[in-house]
């Protein structure tokens, strides 16, 4: 099994890839392993499995399967792509390393297993930390840890499961990049990732231009200034501040507008209320 640079550092651990791990491998047959049911890659591509097929049928399984016994039986930790591939292509046994496991190390065994495809997308990859840190436990650091990769990368992969599920979809089928999915990671509305997310496929747009994009419609709104009062409204709203103690806020013009008291103490709420009961009297 090919590995990703960087990925499945734990499973190394577990099953390295050196020829002393495939002489204390043990040839098991086919009809003694069960596939682990809580395996968490629910789908196999069909042609992918036929080329491992042949490959197998040729070569051999070159690296050994990773299980525990139980009972008379032996269950798969990791390798399952291999164990289907070799039974269609028709052999009878296969190399296997038996572990001695708990629950939480096969689950993780098996994460970390799926995170070391290749074909992974950026979104399936964030969903399969994702799934080592909920079953397992894990932070982000040490989930990172694991996988062999840094926290900022996992944090920026993690970032990519808030995204739309319709801008998620056009991720998984390769036609966004993890590039652009980070750049609109970093926007809060849901309506413009989309529609960004379907701009840039539409006219192929690179990261960069993404980013140019992205900055243009998160940029600040600065508010305009409001216009000076007139010099009788600026001298009532002056005259206000100073009978009631408090600030006081005035906008609009001579025929309409509306006046605002702002206070910061029980104190200051307590002189608007007095200079109420004055102008009630």
């Amino acid at each position: 099994m090919a590995v990703k640079k960087g990925l499945g550092r734990g499973l190394d651990i577990l099953l390295p890839e050196t020829e002393e791990a495939k002489n204390g491998a043990m040839e098991i047959a086919l009809g003694d392993i069960d596939p682990n049911p809580d395996q968490p890659r629910r789908e196999f591509d069909r042609d992918a499995l036929q080329q491992l097929a042949e490959s197998i049928a040729q070569a051999g399984v070159l690296q050994p399967l990773l299980v525990v016994k139980e009972g008379m039986r032996y269950r798969i930790v990791a390798g399952e792509r291999r164990y289907r591939a070799a039974r269609m292509a028709g052999l009878h046994t296969v190399p296997c390393l038996v572990r001695d496991m708990d629950d939480q190390e096969i689950m993780e065994a098996a994460l970390i297993e799926n995170l070391q495809r290749e074909d992974l997308n950026p979104i399936e990859e964030a969903m399969g930390i994702r799934a080592l840190m909920d079953k397992c436990g894990y932070t982000q650091e040490t989930a990172a840890k694991r996988v062999g990769r840094s926290r900022p990368a996992v944090a920026n992969l993690l970032r990519l499961l808030t995204l739309p599920k319709k801008v998620r979809e056009l991720v998984k089928d390769g036609k966004l990049s993890a590039g652009h999915a980070r750049v609109l990671a970093g926007m809060n509305d849901e309506e413009t990732q989309i529609r960004l997310a379907l701009l840039a496929v539409e006219k192929d747009l690179s990261v960069r231009e993404m980013e140019k994009l992205a900055a243009a419609k998160t940029a600040p709104v600065t508010p305009a200034a409001p216009a000076p009062l007139p010099l009788e409204l600026e001298d009532m709203r002056a005259r206000l501040q100073n009978v009631l103690g408090v600030r006081a806020m005035l906008r609009g013009n001579l025929k309409k507008g509306k006046i605002v008291l702002q206070y910061s103490t029980s104190e200051e709420l307590e002189a608007i209320y007095e200079a109420m009961e004055r102008l009630e009297k």
